[in-house]
């Protein structure tokens, strides 16, 4: 154990961890992806240092993710599906090596629909993921979208758990003023996610989603009434009417990043403890860094024991079927 580090109690389930298998790395570094988003260097990963993080950190269990930019750096369909199936099948791998402690979200090649239905389908019936992972976007095809309408009808049609994740936004070269995008322009491309899919219906249209947002619920904490206020005015005739606020409390929150001081407090003005999970975000967060961020979560006040217990491990065992109990009918 490291010095100075204390295993989280009770040891966490962790719905926001990544992975960067060897074909996946070859393929970013052979496209250029060498400082993905603005950051430095895409990290290392392997599946032995990642067992070892979790062990020190007090991690009990994991659900594989590939983060940004996922397979989208490719240019073909036929490309971006061949890799994805890769990582599928190179994150199922894992989870047959540790099945006690990892699970694996799919990661799908969209914006190709027709490919992406059969993406679902092998990772499912195959592979036996535990659910998939969507970025905000797919080359400006936001979730919400109408083209999108297929995946989300297959995913509702198994209850998928969906865990969302940021990539840079379209115009990012005219915004971030040279700054790497996962500091601001990751929480806004969330939140423009998030409030597209409630204003669109889509959370409405397919409840048997399960969704998890990252980070803290990013900005939607502090922006979802302004939205409530604005989004009747401009909506479509004869639309029905969304209520922003009430959408969001059905979704479940990862307290992936910097949750404290100030981000937990304003997502529990928003939700209830029972739909916050705990997420690390390694190796895009350092095994050091996440072990400190967890620690800030273990001592803070802002959540007692009973929140705690639901936050590190109880809520995400309701999710993850894997490691708890399957979800109500």
């Amino acid at each position: 154990m490291t010095e100075g580090v204390v295993p989280l109690d009770p040891p966490a389930i962790d719905l926001h961890a990544h992975y960067l298998p060897e074909r996946y790395l070859a393929s970013a570094r052979a496209h250029g992806q060498h400082q993905p988003d603005g950051m430095p260097a895409l990290p290392d990963w392997n599946l032995p240092d990642a067992i070892d993080m979790m062990d020190r950190t007090g991690i009990a269990a994991a659900a594989l993710s590939i983060s940004s930019p996922g397979v989208s750096f490719l240019d073909s369909a036929r490309a971006r599906a061949d890799l994805a199936r890769a990582v599928n099948q190179d994150g199922a791998d894992a989870v047959a090596r540790f099945p006690d402690r990892l699970a694996v979200l799919a990661t799908l090649p969209l914006p190709s629909v027709p490919d992406t239905l059969d993406e679902i389908d092998y990772s499912f019936d195959v592979l036996g993921v535990d659910g998939v992972t969507l970025h905000t976007h797919y080359d400006g095809v936001y979730l919400g979208d109408q083209r999108l309408e297929p995946v989300m009808a297959a995913l509702s049609a198994r209850a998928a758990l969906v865990t969302i994740h940021p990539v840079s936004p379209c115009d990012w070269p005219g915004v971030t003023f040279g700054r790497p995008r996962p500091m601001l322009e990751f929480l806004l491309d969330t939140t423009r996610a998030v409030v597209n899919l409630a204003l669109s219906g889509a959370l409405d249209r397919y409840p048997a989603i399960r969704w998890v947002v990252p980070h803290a619920g990013a900005a939607l904490p502090v922006l979802a009434d302004r939205v409530n206020l604005f989004a009747p005015w401009f909506a479509a005739p004869g639309a029905p009417e969304v209520d922003l606020v009430a959408a969001l409390g059905r979704l479940h929150y990862d307290l992936a990043g910097v949750p404290l001081p100030r981000a937990l407090p304003a997502l529990l003005a928003l939700v209830g403890t029972d739909r916050i999970v705990y997420g690390s975000d390694y190796p895009f967060t350092s095994a050091p860094l996440a072990a400190r961020l967890a620690r800030e979560l273990q001592e803070s006040p802002v959540l007692d024991n009973p929140a705690r217990c639901a936050a590190f491990r109880e809520n995400a065992m309701r999710l993850l079927t894997r490691f708890g109990a399957p979800p109500a009918v």
